[in-house]
């Protein structure tokens, strides 16, 4: 999930509805009240749709680590066969293409990981979201209420939107108990190796290619 989309929000959730309560009092209170929870049901649907992109990315890495598998286990019967049959360049490509499969599957592996975290992490943005977005709307719920208690009463003295806000306040550090319960997006980075001279590389890839092609004529 993007960085801007995170503190957006941790905006909605950890902050406190008191502000809005307040700019309510010189405005339209319950038009303000509601525009403010349809931003958070825009946030909701803007997380659920970056969830979906982490699901459909996780679904693809984990259809192609099958098929790199199945396509490991394919080559050993391959060379396995050329090697029976004497052919040695044959068995040689089988076992460089393996390699390259083998340097595949830890990327496609972590890909995966990285995944399942985020789909993590989002499904609990969307719960604090969901929570906050049912307290905003009791407290407009109370301030109708007490809206019409008033109307009836003929009370004019104080406002009820500094109660209402007090109770809305109470749930305001949710978003950070989220974070904190998920580990935030701790996406690690792999490190690679010094640049070596490419004629090296070559040669100590042909010289494992090789030994694994000795090690399978061996036993036969």
């Amino acid at each position: 999930m993007s960085e801007t989309l995170t503190r957006r929000v941790g905006r909605l959730v950890s902050g406190g509805f008191h502000a809005v309560l307040d700019a309510a009092e010189n405005l339209s209170p319950e038009a303000v009240m509601n525009e403010s929870i349809r931003e958070v049901e825009r946030a909701i649907d803007d997380v659920r749709a970056e969830l979906g992109k982490v699901l459909a990315q996780k679904h693809l890495s984990a259809k192609r680590l099958a098929e790199e598998g199945n396509r490991h286990e394919s080559l050993s019967e391959h060379i396995q066969t050329a090697v029976a049959a004497g052919r040695d360049d044959l068995a040689q490509a089988g076992i460089a293409e393996q390699m390259d499969i083998e340097a595949r599957l830890p990327i496609l592996e972590n890909s995966i990981a990285d995944c399942a975290a985020q789909e993590k992490e989002l499904e609990g943005f969307i719960a604090a979201l969901q929570a906050k977005r049912r307290e905003m709307q009791q407290a407009v719920q109370d301030w109708k209420q007490l809206q019409h208690a008033s109307a009836e009463s003929g009370a004019v003295s104080g406002s009820p939107l500094g109660s209402i806000a007090r109770k809305v306040e109470q749930s305001g550090n949710s978003f950070e108990r989220v974070l904190q319960r998920n580990g935030g997006l701790a996406l690690e980075g792999q490190n690679r190796q010094a640049a070596q001279i490419q004629e090296l590389e070559e040669l100590s890839r042909n010289n494992r290619i090789a030994e694994r092609l000795a090690a399978l004529k061996a036993g036969k």
